[in-house]
């Protein structure tokens, strides 16, 4: 609706600014009245345009009003106060929505074309060295969702998980699942402070010796020779002195690592892919419980691999953007908009993570994607302009990537009853309050507000419960429906939307009101890229909406046509619930 009326305003402009120099804006804001007796709509163009023109506002409110076309759709339209235009829209207008409704089903207000264009968004991309855990859930829920979103309003959506499986990081996957293994052999050494001490990598040992059997046992005497001393950091020790620890502690495990290769060889290799294939396993299996998919993972060690890390280095210094300093290679990111130049390539030789995911974002673009979005944690905050800078360096493009930061999580009330060693892992939360309670609280506040999940009230079975009160209104549709069948009764939608004229109490044009607004909400949310404000929907309009119609009257009458009326705007109240429900990645269940 709102868009009918923007081009009834757009053509009732022209001739108002006719002879001017004054351009029509891009956007004329429409807004829903919160006061009914202001009508259904309201535009503030009349006080935009005044200055311009050089008019008083309310003169303009009168030349837009006055060359309006008129529309079946609009009943009156009034100014008010300073040159505020009213629109009130006729009866049938709304009920109209209940045909668009049934007729598209789960595809009305969406726009499936891919016309918009291709956006490729990455999200999750948690490291393959643990489990997930709430923060990861929490940006898995808005990157589906969001794609959902981008998807549903005209977006070609690919969805990307990159797999940090290059680096040091996955060398400390390795040594402790290899020391853990060495424990399970019947040896006894210390393990590295700064190792994975959870009791996942003991599973993953135990499945490295079901494989393996001893054929990777070596003697702990072997392992420990002649290695640095690891300290522990004593109690009372300063900032300067825990750094200095650290750095022994980051000593200590290197030399490790370098021990294992060492004392293994070849089979090194192997423990660190079985370490890597069973992470990315559980990884897996838990974003398949959470309704999360992608259409991509891609690999970072696939990436360096291929040699193209070396050919975006090869890149930026045929372009002039690369220099070496201290035996290390750096790139000229400041002149791009970054605090500083950034390291490549350390002076050791090995590739920076920024090195590589520079490369990675290159080849997301190589690949003909034009717009990026990437999902990350809020403490990467400090990343974005380095990557930018990158990008900018290479493409001349500064537009091409979207960068989503997802605030942190942190829960209240409520014990767990599973846990992951000493951490809470996302597959816990889903086990303790499902699938559908964690995805949409994860998705009812902005990603950019801090969320303290209420593990009690996600499990509550009550209109308390923010899912349970929209899945509720599903069902309850649905019940409607199976307690006419239950009667011998029939629906006639054909006879209901014949007689949409009779929905014309205030609980029915709330309703139908709610309906109307669907497309534009699907609008805003992917355009904002907030998925809270369809799920905010859901909720606080279309879902109370009907439950306040819902305990105010009946649906199963003895007058037959407005019993029809009735169950045809329910009916539509269930497709939009569910075609949301969905796009949230949420289930609409039909009994509760």
């Amino acid at each position: 609706m709102k868009s009918h009326l923007q081009e009834l305003l757009r053509a009732a402009l022209a001739p108002v600014i006719a002879g001017s120099d004054v351009r029509a804006p891009d956007a004329i804001q429409i807004d829903a009245a919160k006061d009914k007796s202001h009508g259904d709509f309201a535009t503030n163009l009349a006080l935009i345009l005044a200055k311009p023109l050089g008019k008083p506002p309310r003169a303009v409110a009168e030349l837009l009003v006055k060359h309006l076309p008129a529309s079946p759709r609009v009943a009156k339209v009034e100014i008010a106060g300073p040159g505020f235009i009213n629109f009130f829209l006729a009866a049938d207008t709304f009920q109209a929505v209940v045909a668009d409704v049934l007729k598209a089903g789960e595809k009305f207000g969406r726009d499936d074309s891919g016309a918009k264009g291709r956006i490729l968004v990455e999200f999750v991309s948690a490291n393959p060295t643990g489990p997930m855990h709430v923060g990861h859930g929490r940006g898995a829920a808005y990157g589906d969702a969001i794609s959902n979103l981008l998807a549903a309003t005209g977006w070609t959506v690919w969805r990307e998980y990159y797999i940090n499986d290059a680096g040091r990081q996955v060398d400390i996957l390795a040594i402790s699942v290899w020391l853990r293994y060495l424990e399970l052999c019947g040896e006894t050494l210390p393990f590295p402070k700064r190792g994975y001490p959870a009791d996942y990598i003991k599973r993953s040992a135990q499945k490295l010796k079901d494989a393996q059997g001893t054929a990777l046992h070596r003697a702990a005497a072997d392992v420990l020779r002649d290695l640095p001393e690891e300290p522990a950091v004593p109690e009372g020790a300063s900032d300067k002195e825990k750094d200095a620890i650290k750095l022994r502690q980051e000593a200590y495990a290197d030399a490790l690592i370098l021990r294992a290769k060492a004392l293994l060889g070849d089979a090194y290799a192997q423990v660190q892919r079985l370490a890597l294939d069973d992470q990315l396993a559980i990884i897996l299996a838990t974003l398949t419980s959470f309704n999360v998919r992608f259409d991509q993972w891609s690999s970072e060690a696939a990436l360096v691999q291929s040699g193209f890390v070396q050919k975006a280095l090869a890149r930026l210094a045929e372009k002039g953007l690369t220099y070496e300093k201290d035996g290390a290679l750096w790139m000229r990111t400041e002149a791009f908009g970054d605090e500083k130049d950034r390291v490549l390539v350390k002076a050791d030789g090995a590739a920076t993570y920024f090195c590589n995911d520079l490369a990675y974002h290159v080849d997301k673009l190589d690949r003909g994607w034009p717009l990026l979005m990437d999902v990350w944690g809020a403490d990467h905050h400090g990343y974005i302009a380095r990557v930018r800078a990158a990008i900018e360096a290479l493409t001349g493009r500064k537009d091409a990537l979207n960068v989503q930061l997802i605030q942190f999580v942190t829960l209240s009330s409520g014990r767990m009853g599973k846990r992951s060693g000493n951490f809470v892992t996302l597959q816990d939360l889903i086990d303790e309050a499902g699938t559908d309670a964690t995805r949409f609280f994860y998705l009812m506040r902005s990603h950019e507000q801090h969320l303290e999940f209420d593990i009690d009230l996600a499990r509550s079975q009550s209109n308390d419960n923010p899912v349970y009160y929209v899945q509720y209104a599903h069902a309850r549709v649905h019940s409607v429906f199976a307690q006419l069948a239950e009667r011998g009764g029939r629906y006639d939608e054909a006879a209901g939307l014949a007689a949409l004229h009779r929905l014309d109490n205030e609980h029915e044009k709330a309703l139908l009101v709610q309906l109307a607004r669907y497309p534009e909400v699907l609008r805003k949310a992917a355009a904002t890229h907030e998925p809270h404000v369809l799920a905010f929907y859901l909720k606080e309009h279309l879902a109370d909406a009907f439950h306040s119609y819902y305990n105010a009257h009946k649906f199963i009458v003895d007058d037959a046509e407005l019993q029809a009326a009735r169950l045809t705007l329910i009916a539509a109240v269930r497709v939009v619930l569910r075609s949301g429900l969905a796009i949230l990645g949420v289930s609409a269940p039909e009994k509760m």
